[in-house]
């Protein structure tokens, strides 16, 4: 065992050591060997902000990289089953090679499945689930040291598909795929912020970038299916107009790194993030916060952000908007009753800010208050200051607590982030 220095950004430091089993019964055991006094946690790629993966001092991070690194297609029942420890652009190279894909992805093919499931990550798209929904089921080493398999219309299915960790350490995944097809993405300048929320409705995923100063939006990335009618007579019509020269988000970095502009069609995992695989993602060193709210508040909660420009701007890196459907899955930041103000989806506002920890948590601190009137929900894996009104945030989370309780009767999942929450 070695200790585990930081996190992917650098930001946090580690507490716990760091195991790497090489099967799912060595994963047993050590679990079996945890206890709430030597908790344990499993580490994906390290692309978190916080401490929700560090079971402490006194516990042990199980990073899964070294299972089996398995890719099994049903192409009967469209479903893959992939190792936990797998990075989606992994995934998405195994499944192109047969004509398959998942519906979307992240922003970065770097991080983990298991991951990014956990915590709701998402990418971008008015009718696109974010990447939990793709999950057809899951097996997880349950607080006992057992397996546990739960699969769509099992009862506890919906709780238990993002748990930041808390139910177990998920081993396995079973993903809902689709034939492979083929994006075009093209990024326009000049959208101005009140034709923001409607710009997130032009194509198939949609990003709109900015550093919150008060004159326009910065970049509005548009990654349309290549067999769709062009969207570039509509986002004229909004008022921006085609870039003319390959970008980054962040406009003062190198775009070596991004995917593949000026409308060129390619597969879909060479064109839904805004990465590249081969190269670095993002800027670095960095800290990021998210926080996502009902779709109908997008353009009140934009205007609220661009008043705070003087807080935001001079410590953002860039700032991303997105929309995403809304789903069922209890702890997911895009859950709706399906009868809620969240029916219609979620917008998700994304905050990469410079590295300084405590300028960025004073800064996170306005936006909540900002956003706090729109019911905003905190991304599981990034910084966020206002613990105390999460719980509330979710309507099931009672019902989350209860499964808690079952599937880690021992409290060896259970640590300083879990407690925070009430958990």
């Amino acid at each position: 065992m070695a200790n585990v220095e930081v996190n992917w950004s650098a930001n946090y430091t580690y507490l716990a050591g760091i195991t790497r089993p090489r099967s799912i019964a060595e994963v047993q055991e050590l679990v079996k060997a945890a206890s709430a006094e030597a908790p344990v946690r499993a580490l994906g790629t390290r692309h978190t902000f916080n401490a929700v993966a560090d079971p402490g001092a006194s516990g042990t991070l199980i990073n899964l990289a070294e299972l089996p690194a398995t890719v099994s297609i049903d192409a009967e029942r469209r479903i893959a089953t992939v190792g936990a420890g797998l990075r989606y652009g992994d995934v998405a190279i195994a499944l192109q090679e047969q004509g398959w894909a998942v519906h979307n992805l992240a922003s970065l093919p770097h991080i983990s499945v298991a991951g990014a499931v956990a915590t709701a990550t998402h990418g971008s798209g008015s009718r696109n689930g974010n990447l939990s929904t793709a999950v057809a089921g899951l097996t997880f080493v349950d607080g006992t040291g057992e397996l546990v398999t739960l699969r769509r219309g099992d009862a506890d299915f919906a709780g238990a598909v993002v748990s930041f960790g808390s139910l177990g350490i998920v081993v396995e995944l079973e993903l809902d795929i689709v034939p492979s097809f083929e994006i075009a993405q093209t990024i326009y300048l000049g959208l101005p912020y009140e034709k923001a929320s409607e710009a997130l409705d032009l194509a198939y995923s949609v990003s709109v970038f900015t550093d919150w100063s008060p004159s326009a939006v910065n970049q509005l990335w548009v990654k349309a299916s290549a067999d769709a009618p062009s969207v570039e007579s509509a986002v004229r019509e909004l008022g921006a107009t085609p870039a003319l020269h390959k970008l980054h988000p962040i406009a003062s970095v190198d775009a070596a790194a991004t995917t593949a502009q000026f409308g060129e069609p390619g597969p879909w995992h060479e064109r839904l993030p805004h990465f590249r695989l081969d190269f670095e993602p993002s800027a670095g060193e960095e800290i990021q916060a998210e926080f996502l709210l009902p779709r109908r508040h997008a353009q009140a909660a934009i205007a609220a952000l661009v008043a705070e420009t003087e807080t935001i701007t001079p410590l953002i890196l860039v700032s991303e908007i997105r929309a995403i459907a809304a789903d069922s899955l209890w702890l997911s930041t895009a859950y709706s009753a399906g009868d809620d103000e969240w029916a219609d989806g979620a917008v998700a506002f994304h905050f990469t800010w410079q590295r300084d920890q405590a300028a960025v948590e004073a800064a996170t601190a306005v936006v909540e208050r900002a956003l706090a009137p729109f019911g905003a929900r905190p991304h599981w894996g990034k910084v966020y200051t206002d613990t105390a009104r999460v719980p509330a945030l979710f309507p099931r989370w009672d019902d989350f607590a209860a499964l808690v309780a079952k599937y880690d009767p021992r409290g060896v999942f259970r640590n300083g982030y879990t407690k925070k929450l009430g958990l």
